[in-house]
């Protein structure tokens, strides 16, 4: 926000941002798969790694989108354990419904999240942290839920520092990125695609605000170049 209260350049107010995410469920798998050669099911599968959950441990996906993340948690919690995927937009989470009917999929602001103290193993967010009105708060929202000794996961799109990868990023997310959101009659949310990750703190501003949030033990993973950083950290014990 700016100092007379007023949305930052670029940004979105939070019914914006829902109703968006609202407008482009119908085709916002299609579009991951798009912008990143389908390697968005491997990132998610390696966050879900890192919240080391097992066979009957609980987990929470939130900001869950279309559910590809909580799917891949309840793969490895098994039938006897419990994935609620949670997101304020009521058109993604018709999609993720279908998509995974055995699977629980809730209204939720992550900002206030409608689940007790210490009630999840892991809570892990897939590109929905940038989403965030106040990433902070959506931060200690997770770790509230979590019992002493879970961890907190985050997935989020970085900007890379170093040549030539940096030149290509600058000019896919700046300029085709747009340009197919265009084509899908959505400039909007793929203009404001580029506009929130370049808001978005880099990994040691991301683990500072984790550790804000009570988190310990903070680790990241860079991968496909520095365009991808995984976060992870542990609640600490009471």
């Amino acid at each position: 926000m700016t100092s007379r209260g007023q949305p930052a350049p670029g940004t979105l107010e939070e019914p914006q941002v829902r109703a968006m995410f609202d407008r482009i469920a119908s085709f916002y798998d299609r579009m991951n798969s798009v912008m990143t050669a389908g390697l968005h099911h491997r990132w998610r599968a390696r966050a879900a790694d890192l919240a080391a959950v097992g066979p009957g441990a609980r987990a929470l996906d939130v900001a869950t989108g279309t559910g590809d993340l909580a799917i891949e948690l309840a793969r490895r919690v098994g039938s006897g354990g419990e994935v609620i995927g949670s997101d304020f937009s009521e058109e993604m989470l018709a999609h993720a419904r279908r998509k995974a009917p055995d699977l629980r999929f809730e209204w939720g602001n992550a900002l206030d999240l409608p689940y007790a103290n210490d009630r999840f193993d892991a809570a892990t967010v897939g590109f929905g942290a940038r989403n965030f009105s106040d990433l902070e708060r959506g931060l200690a929202e997770m770790a509230r839920v979590v019992r002493p000794g879970g961890r907190v996961v985050v997935l989020e799109i970085t900007t890379p520092r170093r040549a030539p990868l940096s030149t290509f990023y600058r000019v896919w997310f700046d300029r085709l990125v747009p340009l197919i959101g265009r084509l899908t009659g959505e400039s909007l949310a793929y203009s404001y695609l580029p506009s929130s990750v370049r808001r978005f703190p880099g990994p040691e501003g991301l683990a500072a605000s984790m550790a804000v949030a009570g988190l310990g033990d903070i680790r990241w993973i860079l991968t496909a170049g520095g365009i991808i950083a995984i976060h992870v950290g542990t609640k600490a014990a009471a």
